[in-house]
């Protein structure tokens, strides 16, 4: 058993669980090692209080679960209706407890499976645990988001040389999706951002048919999966000349960045990175064009904890990847954003991007 799959058969044991039923599959592969995509169909790790693991997977995957070697046992399931059978099988037809259930990432219609096929259990939430564990990355998963960042720091180095003006944001995005690939990523880790002009001061915006044109801003954000770890990163470049005002803000924004990181210190509050940031922005006049928070929390997924915005009073700790991600929008005219994805270690933040961030002009 590895040492995640015995913190979550203490954490069943310290909370009195008959047992705990892990079903969604990021899940299942961040504690037992088992990576599949069920397609919807019920995918299951069990730990039992009296010291039992078990995977309940479709039996189109059971040979790859039975080569994990991750759990004592592994059980398969033909259809939904079987798939249930065999839970109660393996829980005990007679499971009168506590069930540790995942509440957030579970369908209505998934719950009601499960209260059908344990009539006389009861179904809890263990969110909380799961974040808690999730927040500080092993080295092995630092390894991973490391090689993340590479390729995707790759695949834009290799786009740039492609921006002239007149071609088209969806053009752009279509090349780095394709790029990432070609290079070994499983795929996005988010819809691919491409934003010019004056579409660069859209946080969320899509990429479209507008065209590069020069003196404008060019931004980017993008990022990988690869071997199931993410990276993001946002890069903004100026197209030819650009104006005195877009420069201020570019700059305004690029020491906000480095203040950002520089703040993340284990034992701070998570606020105490979005302020340093912030008041910087706000002292240059730009704060209410700041309309996001920091950053967040990478890992198995984009966006998860920590949060980092001014509220947030819990403490970072080391071993913590986050985003760092200043930005100020102009309405109107184009916007400046630059994100690292940043460790928290005891000797200081180290960021994994390592892309150039002063100002680059290209086309």
């Amino acid at each position: 058993m590895n040492e995640r799959l015995k913190q979550l058969m203490e954490e069943t044991e310290r909370q009195g669980w008959e047992a705990a039923l892990v079903t969604n599959p990021k899940h299942v592969y961040y504690l037992s090692g088992f990576r599949c995509e069920p397609h919807e169909r019920l995918l299951a790790l069990i730990v039992t209080a009296d010291g039992r693991t078990a995977l309940l997977v479709p039996e189109l995957d059971r040979a790859g679960a039975e080569a994990a070697l991750a759990v004592d046992t592994v059980h398969s399931h033909r259809d939904t209706d079987n798939a249930y059978a065999v839970l109660a099988e393996v829980l005990g037809t007679n499971a009168t407890g506590l069930i540790g259930i995942e509440k957030e990432s579970m369908t209505v219609t998934r719950y009601e499976h499960l209260l059908a096929a344990l009539p006389s259990a009861s179904l809890t939430g263990m969110d909380a645990f799961l974040t808690a564990i999730r927040a500080v990355k092993s080295e092995d998963e630092i390894a991973r988001i490391r090689h993340a960042v590479k390729l995707i720091e790759q695949v834009l180095s290799d786009t740039l040389p492609l921006v002239k003006p007149g071609v088209t944001e969806l053009e752009l995005a279509a090349d780095i999706d394709f790029r990432m690939r070609k290079l070994g990523a499983e795929g996005p880790s988010f819809d691919t951002t491409v934003l010019a002009g004056e579409k660069s001061a859209l946080p969320h915006g899509t990429p479209g048919l507008r065209k590069v044109q020069a003196g404008e801003l060019l931004l980017f954000d993008m990022g990988v999966y690869a071997e199931g770890y993410v990276s993001d990163i946002t890069r903004t470049f100026a197209v030819g000349d650009i104006s005195d005002e877009l420069h201020r803000i570019y700059n305004t924004v690029l020491e906000a960045n480095r203040l950002g990181i520089e703040a993340l210190i284990p034992g701070k509050a998570m606020s105490s990175a979005d302020w340093a940031a912030r008041q910087h922005i706000e002292g240059q006049g730009y704060g209410e064009l700041f309309t996001h928070r920091l950053g967040h929390g990478i890992g198995l997924d984009i966006h998860e904890y920590p949060s980092l915005h001014g509220a947030n009073e819990d403490s970072l700790r080391t071993g913590m990847v986050v985003t760092v991600e200043p930005g100020i929008y102009l309405p109107g005219v184009g916007g400046v954003r630059i994100e690292d994805d940043v460790l928290v270690t005891a000797k200081g933040p180290e960021s994994l991007t390592t892309f150039p961030k002063s100002l680059t002009v290209i086309g």
